[in-house]
């Protein structure tokens, strides 16, 4: 009875407590107010101006899925036997010419890719004229307000910086016959890194891509040039592949032809010279002497018709990539839209007017403290 008449007893001061501190929280936001709405309007009023100046952007996607051929030995079975015994090794017996497509990204990144995307034509609205995308962004697109004031600000350290090494490393490039990437072709790399994207699903095995431009049908444009380089990038790569091994048994064929020649040459020789000798000796030379024919003769064969196989090989071996979802050009605008953007600003504003109006009273706070001790 005790316990229970102690904690009755001291209840009611926890509940003094408890509103006292909702007083004094109210008292400190109300005595803050004017800090709090000036902070919030500011911020308002920046988001406003971020709202008006972002210059409205579309994307476009599409979705295609490489068809990968089976890791197969063209090359194998017989003839990789006999080209064991020449003491040949084929390259299609034992590795693959596929390229994965966890390398696509490196090769959307690569400079000889995005330079051919910067001269993807592309259809502006108000210009009757097709134009690149590098003389759009160069002599055509007016950049931004927000986009000004980041490069003549965050970016102007960097700015300076690459200006110096231009003027450093331009005598000695040329002078070494290289191939130097000029200002322009790093600004536009730079955004080109910003609005094509590659996406790679390993599990669901397709390959996402997708363009963002100012311009709704140069976005589409964009993404279906980028899936057709890509493409054909790794066409490319399959091809050489398949080129070289064709050149690779041109040649062991051109070889195993002379030696099976020089083979079947020998055994009439000397067949010829022996026809009526029927020694021991004779007799293994002459079984000696078939054998090396036969061998040459079987690696011959076999190469010559491999030969004709990688020729159609060539022709065939194409990755095919099946388009899961085409690329249309987009209606809707990307990214967050203008009332939102405002939303945001005006919302983040009010934060940090409220932390802004409790760390200055801990300030001050911490400052009596200090000069009472």
């Amino acid at each position: 009875m005790e316990n229970k008449h102690n904690i009755e007893q001291h209840r009611p001061s926890h509940f003094e407590e408890d509103e006292i501190d909702l007083i004094a929280l109210a008292k400190t936001l109300w005595n803050g107010r004017k800090s709090i709405i000036k902070t919030t309007i500011i911020f308002a009023c920046i988001g406003l101006f971020m709202a008006l100046s972002s210059p409205a952007q579309y994307t476009s996607s599409i979705v295609v899925k490489p068809i990968l051929s089976e890791s197969k030995s063209s090359l194998g079975g017989s003839l990789g036997g006999l080209a064991a015994m020449a003491g040949i090794t084929l390259p299609g017996s034992t590795s693959s010419s596929e390229l994965h497509p966890t390398l696509y990204p490196q090769i959307v990144e690569s400079y000889g890719f995005q330079k051919a995307l910067m001269q993807t034509p592309l259809n502006i609205t108000g210009v009757d004229e097709s134009m690149t995308y590098e003389d759009y962004f160069l002599n055509h697109r007016e950049p931004s307000i927000i986009q000004t004031v980041k490069k003549y600000t965050l970016g102007l350290p960097s700015l300076l910086i690459s200006s110096l090494k231009t003027k450093e490393t331009h005598s000695s490039s040329l002078a070494l016959g290289l191939t130097e990437m000029s200002e322009d072709d790093l600004t536009l790399r730079r955004q080109l890194t910003e609005q094509i994207s590659i996406d790679i699903n390993e599990k669901g095995g397709y390959v996402s891509l997708s363009a963002t431009l100012p311009e709704a049908i140069a976005s589409t444009q964009m993404v279906l040039q980028a899936q057709n380089l890509l493409q054909d990038a790794i066409i490319a790569h399959k091809a050489k592949k398949a080129k070289e091994d064709l050149i690779f048994i041109e040649e062991r064929f051109t070889e195993k032809k002379a030696e099976f020649g020089k083979a079947q040459q020998k055994l009439a020789l000397y067949r010829d010279a022996n026809r009526n000798v029927n020694t021991a000796i004779a007799l293994t030379e002459v079984q000696r002497l078939e054998s090396e024919y036969q061998l040459a003769f079987s690696v011959y064969s076999e190469l010559a018709k491999q030969v004709e196989t990688q020729k159609i090989q060539v022709k065939e071996d194409t990755p095919v990539f099946a388009v899961l979802k085409e690329a249309v050009v987009p209606l809707e605008k990307s990214g967050a839209s203008k009332s939102m953007t405002l939303i945001i600003w005006t919302f983040l504003g009010g934060i940090i007017g409220l932390t802004g109006v409790f760390v200055n009273i801990f300030m001050v706070d911490m400052k009596t403290k200090w000069n009472e001790k």
